[in-house]
């Protein structure tokens, strides 16, 4: 029995999970064709074309989701919970001429204001 290579990111929502087990299963038939149409042979490439046709990747964060009955409003102030963005951080110390502000990362900028 062939060794079957687990496709999983962050997290997946029920459309991209069904979307990446229709592509699995082409490449595993050999039915898989690559954007120059040969045909994938690489299970990573496999992968790689699953993620990006379930527009699954990585970067996503089920956090960054609204919960169930929330709207996006909602869920936006749930993740800024942490303090105020890089981007408000540097408006205030634009409003106040903080000098070096281009080049400060979003600490910098946060331990800057506070003094």
């Amino acid at each position: 029995m062939a060794k079957q290579t687990p496709v999983q990111t962050h997290a997946q929502n029920s459309k991209q999970k069904k979307t990446i087990e229709k592509t699995m299963r082409a490449f595993k038939e050999g039915k898989l064709d690559s954007s120059s149409g040969a045909k994938v042979k690489n299970p990573r490439q496999a992968i790689a074309i699953a993620l990006s046709e379930a527009g699954a990747s990585r970067k996503d964060d089920p956090k960054d989701e609204p919960a169930k009955g929330e709207s996006r409003a909602a869920a936006t102030t749930r993740r800024r919970a942490d303090g105020p963005t890089q981007r408000e951080l540097y408006e205030q110390a634009r409003r106040k001429g903080l000098p070096g502000r281009s080049r400060m990362t979003k600490a910098q900028l946060a331990r800057a204001l506070q003094r």
